[in-house]
């Protein structure tokens, strides 16, 4: 699939001079795109506990979650070069398609299996939206303006991610479960017409790529398999049981095949021309392990506050608000910087050290934990992790060429996602693990997990600071190269 097919757009060489306002508009108007793609990662997170009961399983939830991320994880990188082969708008009006028949899909539902299938479907279409929306931002701004307009994207991203609580668990507390997949239609509809007619004079930058397909579903199968060892081990089967250890070697199989697919392949799905460069790779580990460890919190947060503290969904989604507001703020406000000091790693990487502490001090303090106490550790989370995220793309995007930025975004959102899914995965082992088989649909109320539940959640939360320290580290050893003040085409 190297072919191109045509697409309003222009070429480089013909395109008029992109005006500031025109870059701002098109990045504004891709925010919806980057918010409906991430809040499906979240908007669940207090609606596990609603769902469950209304489909009478509750050790399935967990693929709720890591279905959407291993769908969206094997898609993305295909999305990055399908874009550089055929346009931004064409790309990106095939995923917002996809996503919506995975939401009718997932509403319809009278099952789990077929909820999780839609779920699926819906992954594979949420996982183009927000990494075509980042190629978008890097085709309109060269890398030393990048950051000011990531903020923008830093803005829908977290604001998904803290509303995301809220609104599903207001959704359960007073609709039904299934309009969770509903009440998007409408911003749906607006995403389709704001790439219809605002992506028209984006410039083409236009490459050819080979879809590597058969890599894809080898890395789906060997997550899946890896998922599906860590929701059954421990839980309906011993860890050294048979089973849990055939899905085991089932992942390390598939895992072997798909790196050798990789290594052999003329076009693999994940760019090794990209990954050779140590400053890239260093920023795509900086990039995954923080927000893995933010999507985690994000997820698990909800189910601390309903399972320990006995909170309503609704109550627990609204406490999240102020890691949204302070990321955000953050975010915003050393994003701007960036461009503008020599030394732009120094603020991300003291904020970082704050973001640590503020979730060591969260483990610590999980068994006596006090509302005001809460809501101060959110504060320093959101601060502290904030600067993390706009710097990680733009110190990819510095070291890449435009042609190959699809690929090179497309790989950063695959590491991102599969580092969310692993984790969302075995923190849900280890959540789950106190849950008894058989237990009733209550399962993961307060009543169900009272007395463990603290000594478990404290492991899950002494597990996310260790995995901000990978980022911190990374962020470290990240070579703090000069931004590039114009669009590169060949590097």
């Amino acid at each position: 699939m190297d072919a191109k097919v045509s697409e309003p757009g222009v070429s480089p060489a013909t395109a008029e001079p992109i005006t500031h306002k025109d870059r701002r508009l098109i990045v504004v108007s891709m925010m919806l795109p980057v918010f409906l793609g991430s809040i499906d990662q979240s908007i669940l997170a207090t609606s596990l506990p609603t769902i469950g009961r209304a489909l009478g399983d509750v050790h399935n939830l967990p693929w709720l979650i890591t279905s959407f991320l291993i769908a969206s994880t094997a898609l993305t990188p295909l999305y990055g070069k399908f874009a550089d082969i055929h346009g931004r708008r064409a790309a990106l009006l095939i995923a917002l398609g996809v996503y919506m028949a995975g939401s009718l899909l997932a509403a319809s539902s009278t099952s789990m299996l077929m909820l999780i299938c839609g779920r699926v479907v819906q992954g594979c279409g949420g996982g183009g939206l927000t990494a075509i929306s980042q190629m978008i931002l890097g085709d309109v701004a060269a890398p030393k303006d990048r950051a000011k307009y990531y903020a923008y994207f830093s803005i829908a991203f977290t604001t998904a991610g803290g509303t995301g609580p809220v609104l599903g668990g207001w959704i359960c507390d007073h609709l039904y479960w299934w309009v969770i997949f509903l009440w998007n239609f409408p911003l749906c509809v607006g995403a389709v017409i704001l790439t219809l007619t605002m992506l028209r004079r984006l410039p083409r930058h236009d490459r050819p790529h080979k879809l590597d397909f058969f890599g894809a579903v080898l890395v789906m199968a060997a997550s899946s398999s890896f998922m599906l060892a860590l929701n059954l081990g421990g839980v309906r089967y011993a860890w050294f049981s048979s089973p849990v250890l055939a899905l085991v070697v089932c992942a390390l199989v598939l895992g072997a095949g798909f790196v050798m697919r990789q290594l052999t392949t003329v076009e693999p799905l994940i760019p090794l021309a990209v990954l050779a460069d140590p400053t890239a790779r260093l920023a795509m580990v900086a990039h995954s392990f923080g927000w893995g460890s933010i999507m985690a919190l994000n997820i698990f947060l909800p189910m601390y506050l309903q399972s320990v503290l006995g909170w309503s969904a609704t109550s627990s989604g609204l406490s999240l608000m102020i890691l949204m507001v302070t990321l955000n703020a953050s975010a915003g406000l050393s994003s701007q910087l960036v461009g503008r000091v020599k030394h732009y790693k120094l603020l991300p990487m003291i904020f970082l050290f704050v973001g640590i502490g503020a979730v060591l001090a969260l483990a610590l303090s999980a068994a006596t934990m006090t509302t005001l106490q809460f809501e101060i550790i959110l504060f320093l989370i959101g601060v502290g992790f904030g600067p993390t995220a706009p710097l990680t793309q733009v110190v990819l995007q510095n070291t890449v060429s435009i042609h190959h930025l699809g690929a090179a975004i497309g790989t950063m959102n695959f590491v991102r996602t599969l580092m969310s899914t692993i984790l969302v995965a075995v923190f849900g082992a280890i959540v789950l693990a106190a849950v008894p088989l058989g237990a009733s649909g209550d399962t993961l109320g307060q009543r169900a997990l009272a007395g463990t539940s603290v000594s478990t959640f404290t492991i899950v939360f002494f597990a996310a600071a260790i995995t901000l320290a990978i980022a911190q580290l990374a962020m470290i050893l990240v070579e703090e190269k000069p931004l590039e003040s114009a669009i590169t085409t060949s590097r």
